[in-house]
C-alpha cells in the first residue's frame, strides 16, 4: 500500500455550494420529510461488453493494489535486514513482483486503450473517438463512524438513524456502476450533491471521521487511499467527466443529430475535468493532477473540432469555391488541436502515463486531418466553377483564396493563380502530393501501434481517404509535368465554431439532505458546538411564560423576562427549541411552535432546548455531561472514552478550503451564546 500523503486532497470554497449559491443542491423540505433516491445503478451482473470491460478493469485494479503492497513489504524487508542471504532472496521476490506488475499495467493499458467498445453500434465510416474508463474504488461502510459522530456531536440515538446510513451506503453502491446515459449521470450529480450535505454535517475541522476512501488510477490502476472528503468529491466529479467521454463517443455522427449530442458531450466532460483542476489540489493519484486534467481537457476540445469538421463536411453538399476552403481551414485546425494534444501527452510527466495508444491516435488523427486539409483546397482549385460568377464573387474568392494559406507559395502570385486553369492546376496538384505524404505518414503511425491495428473501422477511413487523394493526384497529372510547383504552403487554419467549456450544472439533479432529520443545516452541522440538550419544565401562569420567540426551523429563545418562570426554569436567551412534550420541533415554523406551546395543558409543557456555543467550546467538558446524563448506555460510554484516548495526531492533515470556510456564518452575540441567521424570518419576534 502506498505511504501516506503529507497533505490530502484539497477542494477551494467554489467547489461547494453556499447557502446562497445557485448550485445548491436542493431546497431542504420545511416538515424535514426525505424519499430515498429512485436513481440506481446498472447490474452488476450484466453481461454486456462494456460491464465485462470494468470487471475486467477492477480484476486487475485489485491486483496490482495486491502486488505493490508485497513490494512495499519486501522493500521495508530489504532495507530492515542485514543478512546477505536475506537480501538476495527479497532481492528475487522484487524483481518477481515489478515484473508481474509490468505485465499488470501493460494488460490495464489494453483495456483502457478499447475504443471500440464505447463506439457506436452504427455502420457508418467514422473515425473513434478517445473515451475514458471509470475509476474504480473499494467499498466504504460509513455506518460506525457516522453512528458514532451522531450520538456524540448531535446527542441523538444513533440507531433511529439506519434507514438513511442504509440509504447513503446504498446511493455510494449505485453511482459505482452508473448506466451510460443521462440517467448515469444524474445518478453521479446525486451522490456529489449528496457529499454537500454529508461534508456539512459529519466532517468538521476539530474531528476526522476516520472513514478511508479508497479509488484507483484510471489509467494505471495505482491505488489511492485518504480521509479527505475531497477526494471522494474529486473522483466522483473524474467519472461525471468520464462517463460524458463514454457519451459522446457512442454517438452516431453519420448525422447531424449525433454529432451535436457528441459535441455537448465532449464539451461537458472538458467542462467536468477543467473544473476538477480549478477547484481541487494536491490530488494523491495522476489521473487528477493538474497536467493529467490539462491534457484531458484539451483532448476533450480536439475531439470537439473534430465533430464541428464532421457536421461542416455533411451541411456542405456543394463544389463551390469558398465552402471547399472553408473544409479546408476546418480540417487544418483539426490537426492543430490535435498536434497541441501530442505535444501535452509528450511532456515529461505525461510521457509514461498516458497509454501508448492515445499518444498514436492522436499523432494518426493530427496527420489524417492535415492531409485533408490539402486535399480540400486541391479540390477547390481543381473542381470549382467560379470564374462564370460576377465580380463581387471573384474578390470574395480571391480574398477567401489569399486567406487560406498560411505562407506565399514559390512562383506566380496567388492572386494571379486564379485566373491561370493550369497554374490552379500545377497548385492543386502540390497540395495532392502533400496530402498522399501525409495520409501515408498517419498509415505508418498506425501501423506501428499493435492496439490502432486491431480497430478495423480506423484502418478503413486511412485507407479510404488516401485511395481518394492518390486517385485525385493520377487524374491531374501529366506526363509534361516539368515546370511543377516545388511545394504547396500550408493551410491557415480557422474554425467557424469554437469548442466552449461547459462546467457542470450541480443544480440540474435536485436532492434532498439524506440526514435531514438531525434537523436545518444552517444550525445543526458539524462545525457548530453547542451544549447538551436539556428539558425545561414549563407551567401556564398569569401573564405568561416569560419569554420571546424569533424565526423557525428552528425557533429560537430571543429572550427571557427577568425573575419570569421562563427563567426561573432555566430556559436561557439564545435557547433554539428543538421539542415541545417529545414532538421534535427543529423543522416547525414560528407559528406552530407558538400553538403547540399555547395548546399545553394544566401541568404544563416540556420544552427540549440546546444552546449554540462558540467552536472554542471544550468538547470535553460536553461529554462529560453526556455521560452523566446518559449513565445507563454502558456500551456507548466505552465506545466514547476509548475514541477520546484513541486520538491522537494524524498523520494526514485535513483538507482546507483555499478561502474561507462556507461554516463561517456565525453572527453576532446573544448574551453568552452565538445565533445563526436565519434563512428566512415570516414572524416577527413575539413575546409569550
Amino acid at each position: 500500500m502506498e505511504e501516506p500523503a503529507i497533505r490530502e486532497f484539497e477542494m477551494s470554497l467554489s467547489d461547494g455550494p453556499s447557502d446562497d449559491d445557485d448550485e445548491f443542491p436542493s431546497t431542504l423540505p420545511t416538515d424535514g420529510s426525505h424519499s430515498g433516491s429512485i436513481r440506481k445503478g446498472c447490474d452488476p451482473l450484466a453481461q454486456t461488453q462494456r460491464s465485462k470491460l470494468q470487471h475486467r478493469r477492477a480484476r486487475i485494479n485489485q491486483q496490482i493494489n495486491k502486488e505493490m503492497r508485497m513490494r512495499t513489504g519486501a522493500e521495508n524487508l530489504f532495507r530492515a535486514t542485514t543478512n546477505n542471504k536475506v537480501k538476495e532472496t527479497v532481492a528475487l521476490e522484487l524483481s518477481f513482483v515489478n515484473s508481474n506488475l509490468q505485465l499488470l499495467k501493460e494488460e490495464l493499458e489494453e483495456l483502457n486503450s478499447s475504443m471500440d467498445v464505447y463506439q457506436t453500434d452504427s455502420e457508418a465510416v467514422n473515425v473513434p473517438m478517445i473515451p475514458l474508463g471509470l475509476k474504480e474504488t473499494k467499498e466504504v461502510d460509513v455506518t460506525v463512524a457516522i453512528k458514532d459522530f451522531i450520538y456524540e456531536h448531535y446527542g441523538e440515538d444513533s440507531f433511529l438513524y439506519d434507514k438513511e446510513i442504509k440509504e447513503l451506503m446504498e446511493l455510494r453502491q449505485a453511482m459505482r456502476t452508473p448506466s451510460r446515459n443521462q440517467a448515469g449521470l444524474e445518478l453521479l450529480m446525486e451522490y456529489y450533491n449528496q457529499l454537500y450535505y454529508l461534508d456539512q454535517r459529519f466532517f468538521s475541522a476539530q474531528k476526522n471521521l476516520g472513514v478511508h476512501f479508497h479509488w484507483y488510477d484510471s489509467l494505471t490502476g495505482v491505488p489511492s487511499c485518504q480521509r479527505a472528503l475531497a477526494f471522494e468529491k474529486g473522483s466522483v466529479l473524474f467519472n461525471i467527466g468520464a462517463l460524458y467521454t463514454q457519451i459522446g463517443a457512442r454517438q452516431d455522427r453519420s448525422a447531424t443529430a449525433g454529432i451535436d449530442r457528441a459535441i455537448d458531450a465532449f464539451q461537458r466532460a472538458a467542462g467536468a475535468f477543467n473544473y476538477l483542476k480549478e477547484n481541487f489540489s494536491n490530488a494523491p493519484s495522476l489521473d487528477m493532477s493538474s497536467p493529467s486534467l490539462c491534457m484531458l481537457v484539451r483532448l476533450m476540445l480536439a475531439q470537439v473540432q473534430e465533430c464541428v469538421f464532421e457536421r461542416i463536411t455533411l451541411t456542405t453538399q456543394d463544389t463551390h469555391f469558398t465552402s471547399q476552403l472553408r473544409l479546408a481551414q476546418e480540417a487544418a485546425r483539426v490537426s492543430d488541436v490535435y498536434l497541441l494534444v501530442q505535444q501535452t501527452m509528450t511532456q515529461p510527466l505525461m510521457k509514461d502515463y498516458v497509454p501508448f495508444s492515445w499518444v498514436s491516435m492522436v499523432q494518426v488523427k493530427s496527420e489524417h486531418f492535415r492531409a485533408l486539409s490539402h486535399y480540400y483546397a486541391a479540390v477547390a482549385l481543381c473542381d470549382h466553377m467560379l470564374l462564370a460568377g460576377g465580380e463581387e464573387e471573384e474578390e470574395e474568392a480571391e480574398k477567401a483564396f489569399l486567406q487560406c494559406h498560411a505562407s506565399v507559395p514559390a512562383g506566380p502570385q496567388l492572386s494571379q493563380v486564379l485566373q491561370d486553369p493550369e497554374k490552379r492546376r500545377k497548385l492543386g496538384k502540390a497540395h495532392l502530393r502533400r496530402a498522399v505524404i501525409r495520409h501515408e505518414e498517419a498509415m505508418r503511425v498506425h501501423s506501428l501501434c499493435k492496439i490502432l491495428r486491431k480497430m478495423d473501422i480506423l484502418q478503413d477511413v486511412l485507407s479510404v481517404t488516401h485511395k481518394r487523394s492518390l486517385d485525385k493526384y493520377s487524374e491531374l497529372d501529366r506526363e509534361d509535368d516539368f515546370d511543377e510547383i516545388a511545394e504547396a504552403p500550408e493551410i491557415q487554419s480557422h474554425t467557424h465554431q469554437k469548442p466552449d467549456v461547459i462546467p457542470p450544472n450541480f443544480s440540474t439533479v435536485k436532492v434532498t439532505d439524506i440526514f435531514q432529520r438531525l434537523g436545518p443545516l444552517s444550525v445543526f452541522c458539524a462545525r457548530a458546538r453547542w451544549g447538551p440538550m436539556r428539558v425545561i419544565c414549563l407551567s401556564k401562569r398569569e401573564g405568561g411564560l416569560g419569554l420571546t420567540l424569533r424565526g423557525d426551523s428552528p425557533v429560537l429563545v430571543a429572550g427571557v423576562v427577568p425573575g419570569g418562570w421562563a427563567e426561573e426554569a432555566g430556559l436561557r436567551e439564545g435557547d433554539y427549541i428543538v421539542a415541545v412534550d417529545g414532538k421534535d420541533c427543529k423543522w416547525a415554523k414560528h407559528g406552530e411552535v407558538v400553538h403547540m406551546l399555547k395548546s399545553c395543558s394544566d401541568r404544563g409543557v416540556e420544552i427540549s432546548v440546546v444552546t449554540l456555543h462558540s467552536h472554542d467550546t471544550q468538547q470535553v467538558e460536553r461529554r462529560a455531561v453526556m455521560l452523566s446524563l446518559c449513565s445507563d448506555k454502558e456500551n456507548t460510554r466505552h465506545r466514547l472514552l476509548s475514541g477520546a484516548k484513541g486520538q491522537s495526531s494524524a498523520s494526514l492533515l485535513n483538507w482546507n478550503r483555499k478561502k474561507k470556510r462556507e461554516g463561517s456564518t456565525i453572527t453576532k452575540r446573544l448574551g453568552s451564546a452565538f445565533s445563526l441567521s436565519f434563512g428566512s424570518i415570516r414572524d416577527t419576534e413575539a413575546m409569550y
